[in-house]
C-alpha cells in the first residue's frame, strides 16, 4: 500500500515507518521542512507541506491508499493560552485538512484514515476502569480529543476511520522515558504526588504493531484504545523504572510543587485513567509487551 503519514518524523512515526516499509508498504512522510535530508529507507519518501494549511500535499494524500495522522503539538510544557491554542489547532486543523484531501479521492482510494487521539479523552477517572464505550471527560484535553475525533469522523463518507486513543508511549528514543530516565540517573526519580494515579501505557513496538494489524482487519473502525491490558499506578511505574535502572525510586515529587511549576498540566500529571483496550483484546490482537517490567527490560536493553 501507499500510505501518507503526518508526524512521521516524530518519535512514534519513525518506529511505524520502519515497520510499514519493512513489510513492503510505501510510506510518504509529510514534513514542513524544505530540506528534510535523505529518507530513512528506500521505501520511504518525504513530501514537503504544512498540514495546518491547505496545499499541494492534499493532492498526494488523495491518491494514497490511506492516511495515518500522528501530527500534534507536544503537550508536555507549561500551558499558556497561546500554547493551549497551539495544542488545539495542531490537531484540529491538520485533521480537517486531511479530511478535505480524502474528499477529493477517486472511488476506491483512499481506503482508510487512522487518526490519533489520546486516553485524555476520558478525563480523570480515578480508579474507574474505562473502555471505548466510556463517555468523555470535561477538562481541556478531553475537549481537545472530542473535537479532534469529530473532525476525523467527517471522513467516514470517504474512508474507514479508526480513532486510535494512545496511552503514554514508552520507547527508546523519546516520549515519557526520555524525560524520566535522566531524573532517575541523577537519583531524583520517584512517583508524582501520591503516586496513586493510573498510568495507561504502551510499548512503541506494540503501538506500531496495532497499525500494522489494522491493515489486516478492515472490520475494525471507530474508537480504539491503544494501551496495554495492564495499566499501572504511577508509583508502580516509578518502582519498576528504578529497578530497571538500578536507581532508587523513593523521592516523590510533591503535588503542590508539580502544580506550581507546570500549572494546568500539573493537574493532568497528577490525575489518570485506568484504560483497558477491550476492542483490541476481543478482536484477538496479541501484545508483545503486555507487562511493564518486560517492556522496560526490552527498552533499556540497548
Amino acid at each position: 500500500m501507499r500510505i501518507l503519514i503526518t508526524g512521521g518524523s516524530g518519535f512514534v512515526g519513525r518506529t511505524l515507518t520502519s515497520q510499514l516499509t519493512g513489510r513492503g508498504h510505501q510510506v510518504i512522510i509529510l514534513t514542513r521542512s524544505s530540506s528534510p535530508g535523505p529518507p530513512p529507507n528506500p521505501n520511504a519518501t518525504y513530501l514537503t507541506g504544512n498540514p495546518l494549511k491547505p496545499g499541494d500535499w492534499q493532492q498526494t494524500a488523495s491518491q494514497c491508499d490511506g492516511v495515518i495522522n500522528l501530527a500534534g503539538q507536544n503537550i508536555f510544557t507549561r500551558w499558556t493560552d497561546e500554547v493551549k491554542q497551539g495544542i488545539y489547532d495542531s490537531r484540529i486543523l491538520t485533521t480537517r485538512h486531511i479530511v478535505e484531501a480524502l474528499s477529493r479521492a477517486t472511488k476506491g482510494s483512499p481506503r482508510f484514515l487512522f487518526s490519533t487521539s489520546a486516553v485524555g479523552y476520558y478525563g480523570d477517572r480515578e480508579n474507574m476502569e474505562v473502555d471505548e464505550d466510556t463517555p468523555p471527560g470535561t477538562d481541556f484535553l478531553a475537549h481537545v480529543c472530542q473535537d479532534w475525533e469529530n473532525e476525523a469522523l467527517q471522513a467516514e463518507r470517504y474512508a474507514r476511520v479508526v480513532l486510535c486513543r494512545f496511552g503514554i508511549v514508552l520507547g527508546r528514543n523519546g516520549g515519557a522515558l526520555g524525560q524520566m530516565i535522566p531524573l532517575f540517573n541523577h537519583f531524583l526519580g520517584g512517583p508524582l504526588g501520591s503516586g496513586k494515579q493510573w498510568f495507561s501505557w504502551i510499548h512503541e513496538q506494540d503501538l506500531a504493531g496495532i497499525f500494522i494489524w489494522l491493515l489486516d482487519h478492515p472490520n475494525i473502525s471507530g474508537p480504539l484504545n491503544c494501551t496495554t491490558p495492564n495499566p499501572v499506578q504511577n508509583r508502580e511505574l516509578a518502582r519498576s523504572l528504578g529497578q530497571a535502572l538500578h536507581r532508587p525510586a523513593f523521592l516523590p515529587a510533591p503535588g503542590f510543587m508539580i502544580r506550581l511549576v507546570m500549572g494546568e498540566l500539573g493537574s493532568v500529571l497528577l490525575s489518570g485513567q485506568k484504560v483497558l483496550p477491550r476492542k483490541l483484546v476481543n478482536a484477538g490482537f496479541e501484545f508483545s509487551f503486555p507487562d511493564l517490567s518486560r517492556a522496560l527490560g526490552n527498552i533499556l536493553a540497548s
